[in-house]
């Protein structure tokens, strides 16, 4: 008895559709479909709005926090040298962990139900419709809860006066990644390097799947051995 491959509507709410496509999933999930208007999510209208955020909002919630925190670390006596030393940090720290959870989380493969169904509401649904212009950023509700356990972490490694300047360092690299990563799919740079981002990204999105992890800068890519070809041709000819 032949089984029938399980076939995506898409016309219908897509999240709880794609767990069915089991082993198939990966292969469907990296056929992107361009599109500036993304498909429906779910039935419920409430569940389908917490997952549309517009860009903008991503600085106009997250900086105020980033502000206050930072202003903490100042106010318990920490001299301007010495904040800026640990926003920079933050960022940097930031840059690695966009890069570590974009490889080993965002890209982990599932072939199960439930695995395919929170893959897809992960990152999935990034590859499967890139340009969807609503759900390029992360949702603020989602972030506002992975902020509690990131705070405890660097709570946990610092002293209390710097903890407030390290996160506020952190989100500021996660809220300059979020504008970043929309801007490569909708912005259109006319200077080198935004340039030169925007296209390692985009390579990332339809041509090379599993290299060039990196939003923001290449520079773990580098480190890490998985910068794409065409990149490491570039430098030599260069």
């Amino acid at each position: 008895m032949v089984v029938q491959e399980f076939t995506v509507d898409l016309d219908k709410p897509l999240v709880f559709q794609v767990g069915h496509l089991g082993e198939t999933y990966q292969e469907w999930v990296h056929q992107p479909i361009v599109s500036k208007e993304g498909p429906r999510f779910f039935e419920s209208d409430f569940w389908e709005f917490l997952t549309r955020t517009v860009w903008w909002a991503i600085p106009a919630i997250w900086l105020p926090v980033v502000c206050w925190s930072i202003s903490l670390s100042a106010r318990m006596g920490h001299t301007p040298p010495q904040i800026a030393l640990m926003i920079v940090f933050g960022i940097f720290v930031w840059t690695l962990l966009e890069y570590t959870l974009h490889r080993f989380l965002f890209h982990i493969k599932t072939k199960s139900y439930w695995g395919n169904t929170m893959h897809y509401l992960l990152h999935g649904c990034h590859h499967k419709h890139p340009m969807d212009g609503l759900r390029l950023v992360f949702p603020p509700a989602a972030t506002a809860v992975l902020c509690i356990p990131l705070w405890n972490l660097v709570k946990l490694i610092s002293t209390p006066t710097t903890t407030p300047a390290l996160f506020g360092g952190g989100l500021l690299g996660y809220v300059m990644y979020d504008v970043t990563h929309y801007y490569l799919h909708h912005g259109q740079p006319t200077s080198k390097m935004p340039k030169h981002l925007k296209k390692y990204h985009l390579n990332h999105h339809f041509r090379v799947q599993n290299m060039g992890f990196g939003i923001t800068s290449s520079l773990w890519d580098r480190v890490f051995g998985t910068l794409p070809e065409a990149e490491k041709s570039g430098e030599k000819s260069g």
